[in-house]
């Protein structure tokens, strides 16, 4: 069955799930884990994007996140590009680094914002790269430290999680620990990381119960939450749709920026996309395929069709960006 489209409208809640393909590590060092951490926090800031939980973790990583106007597929996509490249040429690897496609789950946030805090921030100690509460107020590659005030990254949304526990900050400091607290012996939480009716409705059993009373609930594995919020995200998906520009469009806005550069560096289309090595050619390529990469989102293999040279190429000139 083919998988379906993913949902996203500004403002929608994500529950984002990266894993390292053949569940091969995504961080080898804390050299890796700054980086990774680094340009997260530059993408929150350049997109307007909201994050208010995250760990991340040997293999794999999670975020909370509200997406932009940007898009949640723009953003994740500079994110794991750059990062991923930036990685390979690190520890001199080839290939893939992340499974092919993120796991992300629409949450219903009155019902799921809370539980989705404690169960992302207790990743790291339910994995033992902590051995305590106490280790994991001051474990810099999750955001539980930084509600706890032990660490400083302006970017995550601090205030708006604080706000769930307490108007005052001490008050919602001890509130929130002591939430995360309870929350330990509860073990993994495998309903919290999908969407659909069993998790939705909170196991097997709460299902066969709904569907002995005869009634029905409208349910999408994208998304975690309630029948009735099932709906609306879907509208509102298919909604924002609309205001999307058609492939055409995109296309064609494509095509006027590279004409656009050409044009200023008085270089021809023709020449920028017979794969000529001349250098000011090189150079006028190697600007295309930056900004086309790191500000507007597009696939490494779109650009490579573009400007006449392989994804390797591409990838190659975003590299030498990220030395």
């Amino acid at each position: 069955m083919p998988r379906k489209a993913r949902l996203d409208a500004p403002g929608t809640l994500h529950h984002v799930i990266v894993r390292g393909i053949e569940r091969r590590n995504i961080v080898n060092d804390d050299t890796d884990r700054k980086d990774f951490v680094r340009r997260l926090g530059e993408l929150v800031v350049d997109t307007d994007t909201d994050i208010y939980a995250w760990a991340l973790m040997r293999n794999h990583a999670h975020i909370l996140l509200r997406s932009s106007a940007f898009g949640l597929a723009g953003f994740m996509r500079r994110l794991l590009t750059g990062y991923a490249v930036r990685f390979n040429r690190r520890h001199k690897r080839y290939g893939h680094l992340f499974q092919n496609r993120y796991k992300s789950i629409i949450c219903d946030e009155d019902a799921y914002f809370k539980e989705l805090v404690r169960y992302i921030h207790l990743n790291p100690l339910r994995a033992k790269l902590v051995k305590n509460l106490s280790e994991l107020d001051r474990y810099r590659w999750c955001g539980h430290s930084v509600l706890m005030g032990r660490v400083k990254y302006q970017w995550q949304s601090r205030d708006n999680v604080l706000k769930w526990f307490g108007s005052k900050e001490g008050t919602a400091k001890r509130s929130y620990r002591n939430y995360v607290q309870k929350g330990i012996q509860d073990g993994r939480r495998p309903e919290l990381v999908g969407g659909g009716l069993i998790r939705s409705l909170g196991g097997w059993s709460q299902v066969k119960a709904l569907r002995r009373s005869g009634e029905r609930e409208l349910s999408d594995e994208r998304i975690l939450g309630s029948g009735k919020f099932v709906e609306r995200m879907i509208k509102e998906a298919k909604a924002n749709i609309k205001y999307q520009l058609p492939v055409k469009q995109q296309h064609q806005k494509i095509d006027a920026f590279i004409r656009k550069v050409c044009k200023k560096e008085k270089v021809t289309i023709e020449e920028l996309t017979s794969g000529s090595r001349r250098k000011e050619v090189s150079i006028v390529r190697a600007q295309v395929a930056i900004a086309l990469v790191k500000n507007h989102g597009v696939a490494l293999a779109e650009v490579a069709r573009r400007v006449g040279v392989s994804t390797s190429a591409i990838s190659k000139i975003i590299h030498r960006t990220h030395k």
